[in-house]
């Protein structure tokens, strides 16, 4: 297959492209990714519900016109990035797989599928290395506070093996779409002005407040934000044996996810150490300033690509040096979810040659 180079963007002989909920935040967040990257695409389809065909989106200097999603939406596509909802990624992701186009899904309908590739390209690649352009299936893209932790812990898991880990996370209005981010922003306003808060996403003032995250408790005390935590780390790294546990609170804050992350490892490390892995992790920057008290925080890391670590320090209440802490920061749109989407089917192109191995 003839290579091309990552520049090419719109390019004859590339691979054909479709946005599955184009008009959401993540679909929104798909295109500016998409142009930011140079990702080579021959042609590109903007799909949506019935009550979003017909918009209109500008992209790369052209106009498209949303069409409404149906099973003959993927005929002739090659690669379809998908953030419509679960029902909606288990009505048509199966059929467009079956006809050859490979979707990369970013709901939680087919994560924990048999068969079916959870990846975080930087954490896992080879999870997905069998699949190429044209062979058709599905790409799962983890939950978004499972990417943000994985891409700091796992350096460190690699490197001595990670027994337990503790995490609470702190979830931007973003996690449950671009509603609830115009919620927030207008209780934010009536707060302020004396007034009743408007309560239509959530059922319980979001501004200047916190709660347990909105899904589902079940049976075992755990919502079901805290179970993909739980199911989704130990498939990623293959590792059924790993003990996690996690509360997950939604905060106001916009859009970039904050977690405190205590791990128990199989070996010793010391906090130095811990930094240098962090330090050459891909996709991984540090502010640990502790001269300062500056650490990552969600409003300075919104719209980055990394994931930021600072508060790296020596659990003391563990023996030998098996304990490490963190805190993390990751803009839950990009990262968490489109930015990972597209970076699965950029390794997709390298699976196919199409496009260079990453340097």
């Amino acid at each position: 297959p003839r290579r091309l180079a990552c520049a090419a963007k719109l390019t004859a002989g590339a691979p054909s492209l479709a946005i599955a909920g184009v008009s959401g935040a993540v679909g929104q967040e798909f295109l500016s990714v998409l142009a930011e990257r140079d990702f080579p695409y021959g042609s590109i389809k903007m799909l949506g519900s019935k009550r979003s065909a017909g918009r209109t989106y500008e992209f790369e200097g052209e106009t498209y016109t949303v069409e409404e999603l149906t099973a003959e939406s993927f005929e002739g596509v090659d690669i379809a990035l998908f953030s419509a909802g679960g029902s909606v990624s288990k009505e048509f992701a199966p059929a467009a797989a079956a006809n050859g186009c490979t979707v990369v899904d970013n709901s939680s309908a087919f994560r924990m599928t048999e068969g079916v590739p959870l990846v975080v390209p930087e954490v896992n690649p080879e999870a997905m290395a069998h699949m190429k352009v044209g062979s058709g299936g599905i790409i799962a893209n983890p939950n978004c506070s499972t990417i943000i932790c994985l891409m700091a812990v796992t350096p460190i898991h690699k490197a001595v093996g990670v027994e337990r880990m503790v995490v609470s996370t702190y979830q931007a209005a973003s996690g449950a779409g671009a509603a609830a981010m115009d919620e927030l922003e207008t209780q934010t306003k009536e707060v302020l002005e004396g007034k009743e808060p408007t309560c239509d996403i959530f059922p319980r003032q979001y501004a200047f407040n916190l709660f347990s995250h909105n899904s589902d408790v079940g049976p075992n005390g755990y919502n079901e934000e805290e179970m993909k935590l739980v199911n989704e780390t130990r498939k990623i790294w293959d590792c059924p044996e790993v003990r996690v546990s996690g509360t997950c609170i939604r905060v106001p804050v916009m859009r970039a996810h904050a977690e405190s992350i205590n791990l128990q490892l199989k070996g010793p490390l010391e906090e130095a150490e811990a930094l240098k892995l962090l330090e050459g992790a891909e996709g991984v920057s540090i502010i640990d300033k502790r001269e300062e008290n500056t650490f990552p925080t969600p409003l300075e890391v919104s719209g980055k690509d990394d994931v930021y670590v600072g508060r790296v320090r020596q659990d003391i209440s563990q023996e030998d040096n098996r304990g490490i802490d963190m805190f993390i920061c990751g803009d839950q749109i990009r990262k968490g979810a489109a930015l990972n989407a597209v970076q699965c089917a950029e390794q997709l192109l390298r699976n196919s040659g199409l496009l260079p191995e990453a340097s």
